[in-house]
């Protein structure tokens, strides 16, 4: 048997246990995420973090076109010195994140699905105002699109629950 061979047949293998337990992808047409695209309007965001966070939502779940679900959230966020030099200056910052989430029916009102996401990410001190203040934003930018994607990833995963 041929290296091609046993490859193709290893990978026809490793994709059976997926088959026999009713494996489908959660995006593919007719999957259950599938139908919420364009389908949840989150709330308006308020502030710059809020406004990262709704981008890449709608980014992932579409743009509402026909919302059936609203997304509401609260985004709660902490800076954390932890670099600090012997002279007491601060060299890097963790800033940290969490978003309560809960989705609801807009007809019935009924929260269908909900959690809390939560993460963090880095950003150095060091250098000029300026460079520190565009890290700071793109730590803010970077934890916003890491609290969107879990709770998006919430959402795929319990659809087959909810979404009609």
């Amino acid at each position: 048997m041929s290296s091609s061979d046993r490859r193709t047949l290893l990978c026809l293998l490793a994709g059976l246990p997926l088959a026999a337990c009713g494996f489908s992808p959660v995006y593919a047409p007719g999957g259950p995420a599938a139908a919420l695209r364009g389908r949840i309007r989150v709330d308006a965001p308020t502030d710059r973090n809020g406004f990262d966070f709704v981008e890449r939502l709608e980014e992932q779940l579409g743009r509402p076109q026909a919302p059936i679900y609203d997304l509401s959230y609260t985004i709660k966020t902490n800076q954390i010195s932890v670099g600090i030099t012997p002279d007491n200056d601060i060299t890097r910052y963790n800033l940290t994140g969490r978003v309560d989430w809960s989705v609801t029916d807009r007809t019935s009102g009924a929260r269908v699905a909900g959690g809390t996401a939560e993460s963090f990410t880095s950003f150095s001190a060091t250098g000029s105002t300026v460079a520190g203040l565009a890290a700071e934003e793109d730590a803010g930018l970077r934890l916003m699109r890491i609290l969107a994607d879990q709770i998006v990833t919430q959402i795929a995963a319990t659809a087959p629950g909810w979404a009609g």
